[in-house]
């Protein structure tokens, strides 16, 4: 497993032994578990702070993502404000007067 650094691996049958008290000092101290069921990866037990960087890491490469496909597809062509405000049936003027929300 890649995203997991230095994983290590146990089966449910180990981790069941083990028990949730020990699992959990593990990942508390930095140790990333893939438990496994007939060799295949089932679950993990991560500390909070690397569930963290995981959940940032991903939202990364999200944005990431939208500036590559924003870069490949710009035409270099912008709508200004008042295009987009007449698109909805406005001006600048007919927002001003609208009421504020308290």
């Amino acid at each position: 497993m890649t995203i997991l650094r230095d994983a290590h691996e146990l089966t449910v049958t180990e981790a069941s032994k083990r028990g949730v008290a020990k699992l959990v000092a593990e990942a508390e101290q930095g140790s990333d578990l893939v438990v496994t069921r007939r060799h295949r990866p089932v679950a993990a037990v991560v500390g909070m702070d690397r569930l963290a960087a995981l959940e940032a890491a991903a939202s990364d490469l999200h944005d990431l993502a939208l500036v590559l496909a924003r870069s490949a597809s710009d035409t270099g062509q912008r709508t200004s404000l008042d295009d987009v405000l007449a698109a909805f049936g406005h001006t600048r003027e007919s927002l001003d007067a609208l009421p504020d929300d308290d």
